[in-house]
């Protein structure tokens, strides 16, 4: 009767043990999942901002600082949304997405408070399409980053419960990081308007 209890006792554990393992493989694998539809987000947001500067140029002849420094903004983001979807939740790769992210936002806005003074700029249609398809991928890349955070968060509370954490640490199930911008400012959605 004793070794019954015994064999029962060990078998819980080990079924308690292997469902926390399992749910701890799930939880990282949606927050990798979420992060995908940042990176998705993210290359269209890339794809249309040299067909931005493009359009730009033939206006802006003489601002070719400012559109250098977004394409070099774009350069930059583009190969640190590479090294975090090799790695999401990585604090170093979150960092330097966050950081190139913000850059990159600073840079266009610069461009975008620039072709205020160019009236041809803003009254191009193609520079108004692309300006609209940019707002628009912004406000994806905000709610895929929150959904991306939701995700994070509910992974590392459950690595964090007690005893989770010691199959966590045990089995290298590492805490995630938050991908957050660095400055308030650049939280928002570009806006930009021709009136």
């Amino acid at each position: 009767m004793e070794f019954w209890i015994f064999i029962i006792v060990v078998g819980g554990i080990i079924f308690y043990l292997v469902g926390v393992y399992n749910q701890l493989v799930t939880l990282k694998n949606r927050f990798k999942n979420a992060f995908s539809q940042i990176d998705v987000q993210l290359t269209r947001r890339y794809d249309l901002i040299p067909n931005l500067v493009n359009t730009a140029k033939g206006y802006m002849k003489h601002e070719k600082e400012t559109l250098q420094a977004v394409i070099q903004a774009r350069n930059v983001a583009v190969n640190a949304n590479k090294a975090a979807a090799g790695n999401p939740g990585n604090p170093v790769t979150m960092e330097e997405l966050a950081a190139a992210e913000t850059a990159l936002t600073g840079s266009l806005g610069k461009l975008f408070a620039l072709s205020e003074s160019y009236p041809d700029l803003k009254a191009n249609e193609t520079m108004l399409s692309l300006m609209e398809e940019l707002t628009s991928t912004e406000n994806k890349v905000s709610f895929s980053r929150q959904s991306f955070n939701d995700s994070v968060m509910q992974y590392n509370t459950y690595r964090e419960q007690f005893p989770n954490s010691f199959i966590a640490d045990r089995y290298h199930f590492d805490p995630a990081e938050l991908l957050k911008l660095a400055e308030p400012a650049a939280r928002q959605a570009i806006k930009v308007s021709f009136d």
